[in-house]
């Protein structure tokens, strides 16, 4: 285990918790974590320090794991397990199984604490069941909610304490327990199957939900026939949630790339593009809960766990907080409150390198139609606009043979290359407006002995690869080097073997560099390796209790040549 200190955020790494699940306590001192031996209880004010862990006799996964909402029985978390759900007790430093509640058939798919009683859970399952529990009696559920479909979501109101709603595929259905033999409401939300599903904190008739059709929708279950808004993205999401400040959305993606940023921050009230971005993890983020706010104190913290193995604490500070506003007054002022801690700021640059996990924050070297643009939200697509110290700050490039300095004062970087008997070195220079629409510029310098053909090429690809970024206000120091790499090995594994394939290293024992596959398109493709294989045979038991497989055809026909990248 390894943490990582910034001023903006904390990096911790698990690499044996193998978790699936994550949940923090209502008083912010602690979060769990779920893996199949253990539940590892980190303290969220040394996060450094090793957990502690509660063994688990159990050889299934933890599906869902949340701790009691109240400060009298903050000391209570729940997780289910198959058809189980074990309530723990956790008490200065040690961790005990309190009891269990058993009733279902299948297994359980969610589970949520009320909001205003303390001793009621109430759980989903795959068996079309809705249970509330009354953990002072574990014996049975004391309301049964029988909804025919089985229910992949589940959560209760946060104004009203007898309302709760489940998610069954695209559907929704929300349940009064005073009335439990039917649902008090139908809402056809998506086509496709929901992932996420949050009530309003201060409108006890809206919720949001999100879907695998790529979109976040937003509903009063009054009007159940039409939305009031809906967030489009390009991919699926996985979760959205409303903040506990201003009129704030935050949504996990579920990117195509695993280095895509997938933790966006919106605002409610303009959903055409995110107002930030937490760039850091390395994978897709697993959960996030809000730690609760510190007294005296205006920043809140959001708490993410990833499957790259890693939790980190995020600072969300007043500036970020007034970016989703809910109304335009309070817009301006966040746009002019922007401009002025840029000028405030300018005369304290610092050097561009940071930790890899540091959070975005306004950088003092860009101008101030930057940040003016970045806070109203211009540019379309799912990418954020930042500025070229964070970028700096935030690039991965752990590449072999590969040296980047890069140069914020001067908008600028250098990088160096070696492969086999070529070396390079390559200027890349940041106009101003960078990114927004403004691609930077290439130039190779001496020493560099690649060909002019070579050369060429090289640029070419570049100047695609930064234009496709740009155009969506996205950066693109990082895949522009990553294509330099790839433009460069496949050249040399040509040089070295040309009679074998582009595919095979003529030292395969010891190569210089792990190969990137030769594609024929710009970007992305680097990063085939981490799409998985498709599915050829699988199987799984539908609502109506019957088994239904697919396998592999009988023929089988190559859709596309072996060079071109893995089809999404």
């Amino acid at each position: 285990m390894a943490a990582r200190w910034s001023s903006e955020n904390v990096v911790v790494e698990f690499r044996d918790a193998q978790a699936t699940a994550m949940s923090v306590d209502c008083l912010g001192s602690h979060a769990v974590l779920s893996g199949r031996r253990f539940l590892y209880l980190v303290n969220l004010e040394s996060p450094s320090e090793a957990p502690r862990k509660i063994g688990r006799q159990s050889k299934w996964d933890v599906g869902t794991v949340q701790w009691n909402r109240h400060r009298s029985e903050a000391h209570i978390f729940a997780a289910s397990s198959n058809q189980r759900v074990d309530l723990y007790s956790w008490r200065d430093g040690c961790g005990q199984t309190q009891s269990s509640l058993q009733g279902h058939t299948r297994v359980i798919s969610d589970l949520d604490w009320s909001w205003f009683e303390p001793e009621f859970l109430v759980t989903s399952s795959v068996d079309t069941y809705i249970y509330i529990w009354d953990t002072r009696d574990t014996r049975k559920p004391t309301v049964v909610l029988s909804a025919v479909a089985g229910a992949s979501q589940v959560k209760w109101n946060k104004k009203n304490q007898n309302l709760l709603a489940s998610s069954h595929d695209g559907d929704i259905r929300i349940w009064d327990r005073r009335k439990p033999n039917t649902a008090a409401e139908y809402v056809a939300a998506h086509l496709s199957k929901i992932h996420g599903l949050d009530w309003h904190p201060d409108n006890e008739f809206v919720l949001a939900t999100s879907s695998q059709d790529n979109s976040v929708r937003f509903w009063d279950f009054r009007q159940p026939r039409k939305y009031l808004s809906i967030l489009s993205c390009q991919v699926p999401v996985w979760k959205a949630r409303y903040t506990p400040f201003s009129s704030g959305l935050v949504t996990v993606m579920v990117p195509q790339l695993r280095r895509e940023n997938s933790l966006l921050l919106w605002s409610c009230m303009d959903l055409n593009s995110p107002v930030h971005a937490f760039v850091g993890h390395d994978d897709v983020v697993l959960e996030f809960q809000w730690r609760p706010q510190k007294e005296g104190s205006k920043d809140y913290q959001l708490v993410t766990w990833s499957r790259d193995q890693t939790l980190r604490i995020w600072r969300v500070d007043p500036q970020l907080q007034k970016l989703c506003v809910s109304d335009a007054d309070d817009l301006m002022e966040a746009m002019s409150f922007s401009m002025e801690t840029e000028k405030s700021s300018s005369s304290q640059e610092q050097d561009g390198h940071h930790g890899v996990g540091t959070s975005a924050d306004p950088d003092s070297l860009a101008p101030p139609a930057d940040v003016e643009d970045t806070a109203a939200g211009s540019g379309s697509g799912s990418g954020l606009a930042q500025t070229l110290q964070q970028e700096f700050s935030l690039v991965n490039l752990q590449i072999r043979n590969v040296n980047v300095e890069m140069d914020a004062l001067n908008h600028s970087c250098l990088v160096s290359a070696h492969f086999g008997s070529h070396q390079v070195r390559l200027l890349v220079k940041f106009p101003p407006q960078y990114p927004n629409n403004a691609p930077p510029t290439f130039q190779f310098d001496s020493p560099t002995t690649i060909s002019s053909s070579m050369k060429t090429k090289i640029q070419k690809i570049l100047r695609d690869t930064s234009l496709q970024k740009v155009k969506r206000n996205q950066n693109c120091l990082e895949p522009c080097v990553r294509q330099l790499v790839s433009c460069l090995e496949s050249d040399m594994i040509q040089e070295d073997s040309p009679s074998s394939g582009p595919f095979v290293l003529s030292n395969p024992v010891n190569p210089t560099l792990q190969p990137f596959p030769r594609v024929t398109n710009t970007y992305g493709s680097y990063q085939d390796a981490n799409i998985p294989f498709p599915r050829t045979s699988g199987a799984r038991f539908c609502g109506a209790g019957c088994l239904v497989y697919f396998t592999r055809p009988i023929s089988m026909h190559r859709s596309a040549p072996p060079t071109e990248p893995t089809p999404r």
